[in-house]
This record gives C-alpha cells, sequence and structure tokens, in this order.
C-alpha cells in the first residue's frame, strides 16, 4: 500500500471484495466517460467483456495488476497494468478515477506508482490505448510526456471494434 499524500492510498486488488470494488467503479466510470464516444451498446459490452467481476478474475489470473486508489476511506479510482517481461515494458491498460476525484491528481499519482513499477523491474518503457475521439484523455496523457505512437483498430467482438491510439513513455 502506498499513500498518497495525507489521505489517499493505492493498494492491490487481491479479493473478491476489492475485485467487486473495480467493478462497480466501472460501472459508474465507464457510461459517464464513454458512452458520448462509442455509444451505450458499446459500453456496456465492454463493461461485460472487460470489467465484469468474472473478467476482471481472469485478467488478474492472466497477470493483470489491478489497484485501487483510495481517498478518505472511499475509492477514488483504479488502474491496471500488465507486465511484459520479453518486450521489458509495462502496458497500463486502465486508469479511471471517479468523477468527483478528478482534478485532485490521483490520476498522476497512478501513473508515477505505474512507473515506479515500470522502473522497478526495469522496464524502460510504459504504453497504452487512448480511444482516438477521446481528446482530453489524449492531452492529458501528452502533458504526463506520452507521445502518439500510432494507430490501432482491434475487432473486440459482438460488432464493435475499439479504434485508438498507441501511446507511449519511455521510462528510465
Amino acid at each position: 500500500m502506498k499513500n498518497l499524500g495525507s489521505t489517499a492510498r493505492i493498494s492491490r486488488v487481491r479479493s473478491k471484495t476489492d475485485i467487486l470494488a473495480v467493478e462497480r467503479l466501472a460501472m459508474e466510470i465507464w457510461p459517464e466517460h464513454y458512452v458520448p464516444i462509442t455509444g451505450r451498446a458499446q459500453v456496456d459490452y465492454m463493461l461485460e467483456k472487460f470489467q465484469s467481476a468474472d473478467a476482471i478474475s481472469k485478467q488478474v489470473a492472466d497477470g493483470y495488476e489491478y489497484f485501487l486508489i483510495c481517498d478518505q476511506g472511499q475509492h477514488a479510482g483504479y488502474f491496471a497494468v500488465v507486465p511484459n517481461e520479453k518486450n521489458h515494458d509495462l502496458f497500463l491498460s486502465k486508469i479511471y478515477v471517479r468523477k468527483a476525484a478528478r482534478g485532485s491528481g490521483f490520476g498522476k499519482q497512478a501513473l508515477q506508482f505505474a512507473e515506479g513499477v515500470c522502473r522497478e523491474r526495469g522496464f524502460s518503457l510504459i504504453w497504452l490505448t487512448v480511444n482516438k475521439f477521446n481528446a482530453d484523455s489524449i492531452a492529458w496523457y501528452q502533458r504526463m510526456g506520452f507521445r502518439n505512437a500510432g494507430s490501432i483498430v482491434q475487432d473486440i467482438g459482438g460488432g464493435f471494434v475499439m479504434d485508438d491510439f498507441r501511446m507511449e513513455k519511455p521510462v528510465a
């Protein structure tokens, strides 16, 4: 567990209770953020496929490392990383902060935490994907030192695709 200032902390998701907390956060954050970008049908599909308790449990079993951001006893957000020993890089799979907690520095602190994981494991690159039409997030990642490394379009089933940019940041 890592403290973020006087009251906030980051803790690794380890229990079913933690996984259910991540699922609840996703159900709150994703619709408000993504429905205007991708539409309700795709958001519902993606929540079930990627952020249901069952999906998160499978991801954790497959090497995803989820973390909760807590502030004053409340869950403020979550993020997940996927280390890749072969490529010596870290995929920042998810980083989400509740609307009421945005602007508090939690996203930046979560990113710094992920960069620390990258350094601890001797990796030199952290990367992520972000929807091409998510202008606010793209701008934020660029302010945090990421650069656009190109386009990625992935079929995710159900008649949906993720139309993203790959963003990368070297970590020294």
